[in-house]
């Protein structure tokens, strides 16, 4: 059985039955298969409550200022809570009208098996009513959360079947809220706290309201950054997902670093607005073209992947984001040098032009000393994360492959390990001294270099497994921190949801493998 999704450029999607073409043994053991737990929807619940207490406070802050008569902050407070939400939720709504189209589909592969599946006539309307109401008051984020939660609580209480399917569609909801809020957050949030923070340094005087607004902007965005990783890990087989003592250390680790690079942009501006506006975009140049040159693969086609560089230049702004796999120490290790540097300078300008009649001396050096401190602590926080509470493991732990040299078991006699060729021509040869060797000197070092045998290793044996239906995608699947094409591709995920319907069991996916003779890449759907 085979269907493509919708459009022209839309990538061949195959479901192949255990007894049809798929009957290739890679002998490969499936994962074990994640269930939905009760901290899973207490996460769910703490991060539905991060982002009311978020736009909540900026409205109603909007509303202090309004009614104090202070009309300029009203309408920049009332600006950068409007102008994001609504521009998120235009991109909600347009995934529902596409996902939700998708019913009818769903309903005819579904309908041998449960012909009371999906919304008809004037229920299906209702949905569109209800849907367009919900995004009209700005409450997409909250129906998209409460789904999750929904959805997440029937994967506990569904048959085996059904448990997976539900499963399978929460980490598609989560992983839609997670991408919805990460883009709110840095455009609503970040230059919501910058512009309270530089109102406080203005007045020289904190507000409770402006405090708790601030607050409660700084920890949505600690938190979703953690989010958005913990979920993208969750959705990939080929990772080890991150823990929740991982994810509250990140939280803690971006929430120093942000803040403090959040203080020092209020500082700078109070005295430098325009030069401060000048900086922001040089910065944004910088780091999207810093993005761009890395070649990054996240979207489906080059035009969606420049526009996710242009909002990651914006996240850039404010703290570190991978965006690329392989060396991504190095790379954030320069980002917190730069990040570093400019920290310093935009303070001590500041220190050195601000006004000595609102702000003592006193005031000016506690807060030098609390954009320090506050940068410290997070990347204080960060070591302990990569040390102790990485997904891989610490770096430090020799089961974690933290250590450079390791040494190789002893070959069997009469093995071809026994083997010994001679070695390249770029290293020079051993001498029979160093052949023999001293003892109490190369007996005790660990080997750096081992030549392997040109024979090839003996096959292992394969563990039989049960097979199932495969979908099989003509696409090659994108590499960690990239999502899956079918959770980016909602053609993608559309179709495989109505194969998934069709298929009495849950099927395995399996990504076309490049240069490869023959398919070895796949991986079990635990969902």
């Amino acid at each position: 059985m085979a269907a493509k999704s919708d459009g022209g450029g839309g990538p061949a999607v195959l479901l192949e039955s255990p007894g049809g073409g798929g009957g290739r043994r890679d002998g490969s053991a499936a994962p074990p298969a994640r269930r939905y737990r009760l901290r899973d929807g207490c996460w769910v619940l703490c991060a539905l409550l991060v982002c009311f207490a978020d736009g909540a406070s900026d409205l109603w802050l909007a509303a202090h200022y309004y009614v104090q008569g202070q009309r300029w902050w009203f309408g920049l407070t009332l600006l950068f809570v409007l102008l994001p939400s609504l521009v998120v939720q235009l991109l909600s709504f347009r995934w529902f009208v596409y996902d939700f189209a998708a019913g009818s589909t769903k309903d005819s592969a579904g309908s041998t098996k449960d012909s009371a599946r999906g919304p008809r006539g004037c229920c299906r309307l209702c949905v569109w009513v209800l849907q367009g109401l919900i995004h009209l008051l700005q409450l997409g984020q909250v129906w998209r959360y409460l789904r999750t939660l929904y959805l997440g609580l029937q994967s506990r209480w569904q048959a085996e079947h059904r448990r997976r399917h539900f499963y399978w569609r929460m980490m598609f909801e989560s992983a839609d809220i997670n991408m919805l809020r990460l883009l709110e957050t840095f455009l609503k949030s970040a230059p919501q706290l910058v512009l309270q923070l530089s109102i406080m340094v203005q007045q020289n005087d904190i507000a409770p309201l402006q405090g708790f607004s601030a607050s409660a902007s700084l920890l949505s965005l600690a938190w979703m950054i953690a989010s958005y990783q913990k979920v993208l890990r969750d959705s990939r087989e080929d990772k080890m997902p991150m823990s929740y003592k991982g994810a509250v250390v990140q939280i803690l680790w971006h929430l120093f670093t942000i803040a403090a690079r959040a203080i020092a942009f209020a500082l700078f501006a109070s005295v430098f607005q325009l030069y401060f506006g000048i900086f922001i975009v040089t910065h944004w140049c910088i780091m999207t073209f810093w993005i761009i040159q890395g070649e990054t693969d996240f979207c489906m086609s080059k035009w969606e992947e420049i526009i996710y560089n242009m909002v990651v230049g914006i996240i850039y702004i404010f703290c570190w984001f991978n965006v690329k796999e392989g060396r991504s120490r190095y790379r954030m290790g320069i980002y917190y040098i730069i990040t570093l540097s400019e920290n310093a300078a935009l303070t001590i300008l500041w220190f050195l032009y601000y006004d000595r009649e609102t702000t003592s001396d006193f005031n000016a050096l506690i807060l030098v000393c609390v954009v320090s401190s506050s940068f410290a602590l997070g990347i204080f926080f960060m070591f302990i994360y990569y040390c102790l509470l990485h997904p891989n493991g610490p770096i430090f732990s020799s089961s974690s492959g933290g250590c450079i040299f390791r040494q190789q078991p002893a070959p069997v006699p009469g093995s071809p390990a026994d083997a010994v060729t001679s070695p390249p021509r770029s290293l020079p040869r051993t001498t029979g001294g160093e052949r023999e060797g001293a003892p109490g000197d190369r007996d005790s070092c660990v080997p750096v270099f081992q030549v392997r045998p040109c024979a090839p290793p003996a096959p292992a044996a394969r563990a039989p497994r049960t097979e199932g239906p495969v979908i099989r995608i003509d696409l090659p699947r994108k590499k960690y921190p990239a999502w899956d094409a079918h959770f980016i591709d909602r053609r993608l995920r559309k179709t495989i949801l109505a194969l998934e319907y069709a298929s009495p069991s849950t099927p395995r996916l399996q990504y076309r493998t490049p240069g490869a003779p023959q398919e070895v890449l796949e991986y079990e759907t635990t969902v």
